[in-house]
Formats: C-alpha cells, structure tokens, sequence
C-alpha cells in the first residue's frame, strides 16, 4: 500500500479482517515478486503492537503480506524501552501511519495478573516482571467495578495505548501533528474479528466494529 492517512490504514486492516473472518481472504503481497519488491528496503503502512499468543498472528487475521506489517510482539504487549524504540523506529524512520495495539480474549498474561492480584499467585522468573507490568490494568479495572474477562482485556488495550503516549513524546507529538494514530483493538479468538476499543487521532467508520 503506497503511503497513505491513519483513517486509510486502519479501514485496510478492518477491511482484512472481515475477508478473514468471512473465510475469503485474499493473501496480497505473497508471492515472489513481492518478495523481490521488498529487498531493498520496506514501507509498512502500520505498526502493531501485538500479544505473543500464537493464535495471534496479525498478518493472517488482518489479511495483508510481507511489508504491510511492522510486527511488535510481546506477552500480553507490554511496553519496555525496546518496545518503545520499535514502534518509534517504524513511524518516524519508515514513516508508518497507524500504530495498533492488539489484545485478545483469554490471554494468560492478563489471567496471570489478575490471579496475582486476586489470588496472592506469585509467578516466578521473568514470567513475573510481565505480570508486574500488566497489574497496573488489573487494578485500574478493579477501581472502574470491572470484572468480565472482555472488560478488563479491555481496559488492558486502553492503559498500554496511554501508556504507550504518556511514555513517547516523539509518538504524542506525531498524533497531536495528525501525523499518526494509535488504536486499540480486541481479537475474539473464537470468531476472528477485531474490535475497536479506544482510538487517538482517527475517527473511526460508522461501518467499523467497535466494543
């Protein structure tokens, strides 16, 4: 996709969502030519954010190929300062227009957090400083009265796309410019698609999922 507006972007991916979800994708940007395309250099259109779960993989329920995607994955996508250079690497140096974050329903990283918080459940290695930076969510979610597996995921995506601009000047001046926008969105696992849940700098289609 040649350079092209936050609302662009993310309507490309909601757009390749539903061929996903509808059992018609169309797998662009696959094949040798694409590949040769890319040698010198890419020009991904957005960036995600996205949880590490292997049911999780952006390029296929999102339905775009090499080069569409600049992918960021961590558990439960947390933020730490490799997280953030990545990101800001993406929009500033390769000049994508969208950053998404991308959580899911049943995600252990969230389910860990919350035992932890509800159940005093220590996890142990570095399994632990992962649960540690999504407490804050579990928190601020046992503050809002939410308790449903959908909230709380929910208020997870909200807090990491704050998060995300409260701890980047470069991406909240990019969004104040117009320049970028960040969304987040939810993945149902079962049914495929992906919701909007909170965006900054883009207005999104009346046509377009939202939670």
């Amino acid at each position: 996709m040649p350079r092209t507006s936050p609302s662009v972007a993310l309507d490309a991916l909601l757009a390749g969502n539903e061929r996903f979800v509808s059992g018609a994708p169309e797998h662009p940007n696959q094949d040798a030519a694409r590949r040769a395309e890319l040698a010198p250099g890419q020009d991904p259109f957005a960036v995600v954010l996205s949880c590490s779960d292997s049911r999780l993989a952006a390029e296929i329920i999102f339905d775009q190929g090499l080069g569409d995607l600049f992918m960021v994955r961590t558990a439960g996508h947390v933020l730490g300062s490799e997280v953030l250079g990545s990101i800001e690497y993406a929009t500033s140096v390769l000049g994508a227009r969208l950053v998404v974050v991308l959580g899911h329903d049943s995600c252990g990283a969230v389910a860990a957090a919350r035992a932890a918080v509800e159940d005093g459940f220590a996890a142990s290695g570095f399994v632990r400083d992962v649960v540690e930076r999504v407490t804050p969510s579990i928190l601020a979610a046992r503050t809002a009265g939410l308790t449903s597996d959908s909230d709380v995921i929910d208020e997870h995506i909200r807090h990491t796309v704050d998060l995300l601009l409260d701890r980047s000047r470069l991406l909240s001046e990019q969004v104040a410019a117009g320049d970028i926008a960040v969304v987040g969105l939810g993945y149902a696992l079962a049914e495929g698609n992906a919701r909007v849940v909170t965006t900054r700098g883009v207005e999104v289609s009346e046509e377009a999922p939202a939670a």
